[in-house]
């Protein structure tokens, strides 16, 4: 089951984080930060571009617009054995009227990623646990 991390403690090259700072800013994105873990037997992951987010109080769906240090299907990540692996997915924006929403890849194969019930908070910018 994903976990939502209230309280992240990240490193983010500040070049980075100023650039997206900007967007978020100018175009009404949602960041979401997500952490893996490689297990005892590490692991693999992907993003496939059917990855939503959903109001739960309107019929809106944000679309996928970009992936960071994560393969897109068909090809994998791998993560090896006792590591950590972080990736950033940005999605179009939500309407102003969410508080609630759900991330769902809608994949024709169990296991895709799903986290139901974030709240939204003012930065848009989100650390979850999958």
């Amino acid at each position: 089951m994903p976990v939502i991390i209230k309280n992240p403690k990240v490193s983010i090259e500040p070049s980075i984080l100023e650039s997206l700072e900007t967007y978020v800013a100018e175009e009404g994105q949602v960041i979401i930060h997500g952490l893996c873990f490689g297990g005892s037997n590490g692991n693999a992951v992907r993003v496939w571009p059917t990855t939503y987010l959903y109001d739960r109080d309107s019929p809106h769906r944000s679309n996928l617009l970009h992936i960071e240090k994560i393969s897109a299907f068909p090809t994998w990540t791998r993560i090896n054995p006792g590591s950590i692996f972080t990736f950033t997915l940005i999605f179009s924006a939500l309407p102003t009227t969410c508080t609630v929403f759900d991330l769902k890849e809608v994949i024709p194969a169990l296991g895709g990623f799903y986290v139901p019930g974030i709240f939204r908070n003012k930065q848009d910018v989100y650390f979850l646990e999958f």
